[in-house]
């Protein structure tokens, strides 16, 4: 069954106020991972959250911070 005008409307709202979506560029010279995302069995949103969470848990300290003060 199609969604409704008012469910379209508030689906478009909770989109425009709670999901944040970050771009990446890939340059000619990064072809290979270009190539290496695509070859996985794993959308890319997925795959790039899994390697943040791995991160997180690791306790590696994004490079544009201070861990010490975290």
């Amino acid at each position: 069954m199609p969604a409704s005008e008012a469910q379209r409307r508030a689906t478009a709202k909770y989109v425009r106020e709670k999901v944040v979506q970050k771009q990446v560029r890939f340059y000619p010279k990064d072809a290979d991972l270009v190539e290496w995302v695509e070859s996985i069995d794993e959308p890319f949103s997925a795959y790039v959250r899994r390697l943040i969470r791995d991160d997180m848990e690791r306790g590696s300290c994004p490079p544009v911070t201070d861990c010490d003060q975290v």
